[in-house]
């Protein structure tokens, strides 16, 4: 097996030798045609093109702190200690000295390894092995041990499981809740190939938000999810919505897209009843994966989140920096404190 270091160096250090060959390194963003479901060439991933600042440095307004404090580093050896997996350290994210500092972790269940190859995402691709059945209840005795009063739990797209790993989720959410009744449990979810009866498991778990990130634009999904599909994913949001509280998506900015684009998405993710929307900066993981097409300036950040919550979407986060579950606590916390308000008998003043 050919040498691979510039990608996930810190995912590859916790796979075994002897389990070594079980994944592959995909040229992601590669520009040859990949298969679809029914064997048929579908087109590549976008090419990019020049743009503000591309290529160069990156812009200063993407300079984050270096991570570490007291905090970070409890957090870090309690991440170590149980076996976690988290996307903050899988991902790169630049936010984890500000998020672990502030006891805010998003913990990935199901393994390591991913049965989808997207072109932007920094997650092993390949065969994964079994679920472990006592993974619910270790994530939800490392929660309490961590002291978290929010958490986001996402995983890894299981299309080999005839629920997609459904069941598995809905017992991790229910153990999470026994272990912590005060916490608030953020589940950011695949699509289920579309199965909204999948989709219902998890919900009868009851989360307090229910996440499933579009990730891009229409025009550029094949290129950035090819085995997935923009309609199929508002559709499950859709339905979660019909049934549930609050759901949420996530879009990145930088692919390739136009500002019209990203405002046809938001008008979308409304129209699918989504709450929450997080807007960031798309950021290569490694050469192998899709280019930065262009740096997206603050200024514009700030347009998609007006532009949105004139839309009604509850709330946008949108900036640079902006991840899946950047400030998540907070915005769970400020949402339900408005329902709240909103749901009081009006007084009144009549007497």
């Amino acid at each position: 097996m050919s040498d691979h270091r510039d990608e996930a160096p810190l995912r590859r250090s916790l796979i075994r030798p002897d389990e070594a060959d079980q994944y592959k390194w995909n040229d992601r963003g590669r520009a040859a045609g990949r298969p679809d479901a029914n064997g048929a060439e579908t087109p590549g991933a976008p090419t990019a093109t020049a743009g503000v600042n591309i290529p160069g440095h990156r812009p200063p307004w993407l300079k984050a702190k270096l991570p570490g404090g007291a905090t970070f580093n409890e957090m870090k050896e309690l991440v170590r200690s149980h076996g976690l997996n988290t996307v903050c350290q899988s991902a790169n994210c630049p936010n984890i000295g500000e998020c672990w500092n502030e006891r805010h972790v998003t913990l990935m269940i199901m393994g390591y390894t991913c049965t989808r190859s997207c072109g932007f995402c920094d997650v092993l691709t390949g065969r994964p092995g079994a679920l472990d059945p006592r993974e619910p209840a270790r994530v939800a005795d490392a929660i309490r041990i961590m002291g978290l009063d929010h958490v986001v739990i996402t995983s890894v797209n299981r299309d080999e499981l005839p629920d997609g790993g459904a069941a598995h989720w809905a017992a991790t959410i229910r153990e999470v809740r026994q272990a912590n009744p005060a916490i608030t449990i953020e589940v950011l979810v695949p699509d289920f190939q579309g199965d909204t009866t999948a989709v219902d498991v998890v919900l009868t778990a009851a989360p307090d938000v229910y996440a499933h990130n579009i990730e891009t634009v229409r025009r550029l999904q094949k290129g950035v999810r090819p085995q997935a599909s923009y309609g199929t994913s508002l559709m499950t949001l859709r339905h979660a919505g019909a049934a549930f509280g609050i759901t949420k998506s996530g879009l990145m900015a930088g692919l390739g897209e136009t500002e019209e684009e990203l405002r046809e998405a938001l008008h979308d993710l409304h129209q699918a009843g989504v709450a929450i929307v997080t807007i960031g900066q798309y950021l290569q993981p490694s050469p192998k994966h899709l280019p930065v097409d262009r740096w997206v300036h603050p200024d514009e950040f700030a347009r998609h989140k007006a532009f949105g919550e004139s839309l009604g979407i509850q709330h946008v986060e949108s900036g640079p920096l902006v991840r899946s579950s950047y400030r998540a606590g907070r915005q769970v916390r400020e949402m339900l404190a408005r329902r709240a308000l909103s749901a009081q008998p009006a007084i009144s003043t009549n007497q």
